[in-house]
Formats: structure tokens, C-alpha cells, sequence
């Protein structure tokens, strides 16, 4: 699937700008920065929201930026006024610690079905080192299914 456009319609970073308020993300700081033809890359700062008592990035913030860049992937990929994408399983290997600047997360497709899309994320220092390596799986399911309280 290397730089063949996975994304329905042609979004863009305006587009996702409602997704960084009211939750998590915006906690953590989790920002989008690049939709490119075949993944997406966003960022997160090391500090101390999301370091652990010794001072390195936490590996669960690591999932959290993982799951995160995943679940905005899915979104674009399919029809968003019907669909949403939720995740399924999400694991992480934490490959090198780092405490300092913003980390880098690369999201790319392993698969892109019609109920299920897993995601291949890679995390990255300001060094451009490997962190954390990330694989996603989540569910696309209609919005009109959600058990969302109103």
C-alpha cells in the first residue's frame, strides 16, 4: 500500500482540528500534524503529563498517542458521517526511553477491510530514534450501533 491514497475523500488537518478538544488528547497534548496518501503522523510532548515517577516517557502515554493516531486513521478512512472506528486490541513494545521533547508517532496500514483496520504505529524521539512500536486493531462499526449516552 506504500504512498497510494487510503483516505475517503481528501481530508485535511482543519478537518480534525474538533478531535484535539474535550478528551484525552487534548490532556496529553496529542496534536496531528501530517495526513500524507498513506499514514498519518502526530506528536506528543514528554513532560509531566506523561512521564512516569522516573522521569522517562510512560509506556501506557505511548499506547494513549498509539491508539489515538489508529483511531483518527480509521476514522478517515471511511465514510464518517456513518461510520466510526473503535478499537479492539491495541499492544506496544517500548523498544528505548527517552525524557525529553515531543515524541513522534508514525501511523501506517497492515490491513484496511470493511469491518477491521490494524494499524502499524511507530514511535520516535526528537533524535528520530525508535521508541515504541505500536499495532492496532479496530472495529469500524455504525454510529447508529454506539450504546453513547445522550
Amino acid at each position: 500500500m506504500q504512498n497510494k491514497k487510503i483516505w475517503h475523500g481528501n481530508p485535511t488537518l482543519t478537518d480534525l482540528a474538533w478531535m484535539q478538544y474535550g478528551n484525552i488528547g487534548e490532556v496529553l497534548n496529542i496534536t496531528i500534524d501530517e495526513i500524507k496518501n498513506d499514514c498519518l503522523i502526530g506528536s506528543m510532548p514528554v513532560d509531566k503529563r506523561t512521564v512516569q515517577p522516573f522521569g522517562i516517557l510512560h509506556g501506557g502515554a505511548s499506547v494513549v498517542l498509539a491508539e489515538t493516531l489508529g483511531s483518527v486513521a480509521s476514522l478517515l478512512c471511511v465514510d464518517s458521517s456513518q461510520f466510526i472506528g473503535v478499537g479492539l486490541e491495541i499492544n506496544a513494545n517500548h523498544v528505548k526511553a527517552t525524557a525529553l521533547g515531543r515524541v513522534k508517532g508514525v501511523c501506517t496500514p497492515l490491513h484496511i477491510g470493511g469491518r477491521t483496520h490494524v494499524w502499524d504505529i511507530k514511535i520516535y524521539n526528537l533524535h528520530d530514534e525508535l521508541i515504541c512500536v505500536s499495532r492496532f486493531t479496530c472495529a469500524i462499526v455504525a454510529k447508529s450501533k454506539l450504546p453513547i449516552d445522550k
